[in-house]
């Protein structure tokens, strides 16, 4: 008899907090000031058209991302608004208030800079095709040219998340991601959903969204070569045309190594994902594993049809 596969849920760091997501619901819990957890919760809206393109193969990755971007921006700026806000001024939370924190919840996400897809993928595809090109008088060939495009991509994206994360408030936010990821992993093992055997597990994942980011990387070095790279602005348009084939080819990727994460010998196919993670990943305190566990069984309640029995907005 078959072993009953458990549901797959996905999430992701917030400012103070994490949020995870099931099939039904999606839940956010943050730290407050006064040290309470506060939880938001947004019932995940079912659209036929949607569901159809998300069992379409190299389709459904785009859909998938749209998706969760347009959820998770609900949950980020949840946790933007309340994170800095005293429990005793919730009630008097003037206009001008509110104002700035939206203005933090914008500068939170470009700090992120990762989760910041649209923007991110456009500078990260470009930029590296005029860097490139200024190589060309000493590598011309198509091949040279894609390989140097890609290496400094790679580069690129590396210093990125590396400079990024000197920022204490960045640097929080990737030990939420490692809490998220901790709990993702003592979940899918069988372990207690307690701090101490939660803090055991690795603080990596195979279908994080930062191992999806490098596949981008390397799958684009590879569908590139079938298209030209002169002239200059054959090769820009080219790039950004191919943006929705390499992020649905880069899905399916993900998609294949986490499936053969326990296989010998194939599961190092995932390696350079969960290799990028050790940047956009840190060691969370056990007060943040607090936070994760408590957003995750939220959900486990909620996705099993109980009604929730926390505070929520």
């Amino acid at each position: 008899m078959k072993k009953a596969m458990k549901p797959i849920y996905g999430g992701q760091a917030v400012v103070e907090g994490v949020m995870f997501a099931g099939r039904n619901h999606s839940v956010t819990a943050i730290r407050r000031k006064d040290r309470t957890i506060e939880y938001f919760h947004v019932p995940r809206q079912v659209n036929s058209k949607l569901a159809f393109l998300k069992k379409i193969p190299f389709i459904r990755g785009i859909v998938a991302i749209l998706e969760a971007s347009a959820n998770g921006s609900k949950h980020l700026q949840f946790a933007s608004e309340r994170y800095d806000v005293d429990p005793k001024d919730d009630h008097t939370l003037s206009e001008a208030k509110k104002e700035e924190s939206k203005w933090s919840l914008a500068l939170s996400v470009a700090a992120i800079g990762v989760l910041s897809f649209l923007f991110g993928k456009f500078l990260f595809t470009i930029i590296p095709v005029f860097l490139a090109n200024f190589t060309k008088p000493l590598f011309p060939s198509n091949l040279a040219q894609i390989f140097i495009e890609g290496a400094f991509k790679l580069l690129l994206l590396l210093s990125y998340i590396y400079f990024i994360s000197l920022t204490p408030l960045v640097k929080r936010v990737f030990q939420y991601h490692g809490a998220e990821h901790k709990v993702i992993n003592a979940f899918e093992s069988g372990a207690p959903l307690t701090v101490e055997s939660v803090q055991k597990q690795s603080r990596l994942h195979y279908r994080c969204g930062s191992s999806f980011i490098l596949f981008t990387v390397i799958v684009g070095v590879f569908v590139y070569m079938v298209v030209p790279t002169d002239p200059l602005w054959v090769r820009i348009v080219n790039r950004l045309a191919l943006i929705p084939v390499v992020l649905g080819i880069s899905f399916e990727v993900l998609q294949f190594t986490n499936r053969l994460r326990d296989v010998p010998v194939l599961r190092w196919l995932g390696y350079p994902g969960l290799w990028l993670q050790l940047l956009t990943t840190k060691e969370p305190s056990d007060d943040q594993v607090e936070v994760a566990i408590a957003s995750f069984e939220e959900l486990l309640r909620l996705e099993n049809g109980h009604e929730t029995t926390k505070a929520v907005r």
